[in-house]
């Protein structure tokens, strides 16, 4: 039997590029998952399909900048399943611009997004992790976590928080619950489609020739997750092997 297998795994922005990749991959190694996100539709399509292939799958709408929608999800694959032993806290956005622009919408949208997203993720699945006394947040990051480039300063900004704040839960709740940072260099996923700001786009087009698939971060995932209890993979950096960044 896998370590993955008959595990609760929620899963936020479930509906397109690594978080769909995960549901597919930790679905058919037995997990059973929970997809968020706010297309529903495409996670009813996404659970019609993993439910055909024999699997177990559920999912609720959840825009992850409102505290009471993730809680609301959390509260549900609890309702549904008994437990929950991974989030996936994936759900994010990408609109790149010089600073200098001055899209400050975007800006807020990012911080609302990447960074309070994981923390409502935190907030609803920390304290059930810890009265069951076991549990492992997987939080999705970025290479641009480690390293600033011109368009995206606030974008990093966002996931140096995601490390600082994934490092400092880890050094709180080790012992019970393992928290693993995952930070994809480029990706195939819908993140570019959000760039608003003409150079941004066409920069983020030629960046992307060496995309690898979102399977390659779902495998990363599921490595992380299929470890031993006492085992925390704390970080994992997963890039083109083409790329310099």
């Amino acid at each position: 039997m896998s370590d993955i297998q008959n595990k609760v795994v929620v899963i936020t922005g479930a509906s397109s590029g690594i978080g769909e990749a995960a549901a597919r991959l930790l679905a058919a190694r037995g997990a059973r998952v929970v997809l968020g996100a706010r297309r529903i539709d495409r996670l009813q399509a996404l659970v019609q399909e993993l439910e055909a292939a024999g699997q177990q799958a559920t999912c609720k709408a959840v825009d992850v900048t409102r505290r009471d929608d993730v809680q609301n999800l959390i509260d549900f694959a609890v309702e549904r399943f008994g437990t929950v032993d991974v989030i996936i806290n994936n759900a994010g956005v990408m609109p790149l611009s010089k600073l200098e622009a001055l899209k400050v919408e975007e800006w807020d949208r990012m911080i609302d997004v990447n960074i309070r997203g994981v923390l409502h993720g935190i907030a609803a699945g920390l304290p059930l992790m810890q009265r069951q006394r076991s549990g492992q947040f997987i939080n999705i990051a970025s290479i641009g976590a480690y390293a600033v480039s011109p368009t995206a300063a606030v974008y990093c900004a966002t996931k140096f928080a995601v490390r600082a704040i994934s490092e400092g839960l880890r050094q709180e709740v080790g012992g019970d619950v393992r928290v693993t940072v995952i930070s994809p260099g480029v990706t195939e996923s819908e993140l570019a489609e959000s760039i608003s700001d003409e150079g941004g786009r066409a920069e983020m087009r030629e960046f992307r020739r060496i995309a690898i698939p979102a399977e390659a971060i779902a495998r990363a995932i599921a490595y992380a997750i299929e470890q031993p209890a006492d085992v925390d993979v704390s970080e994992l950096i997963v890039r083109p092997t083409a790329s310099p960044y």
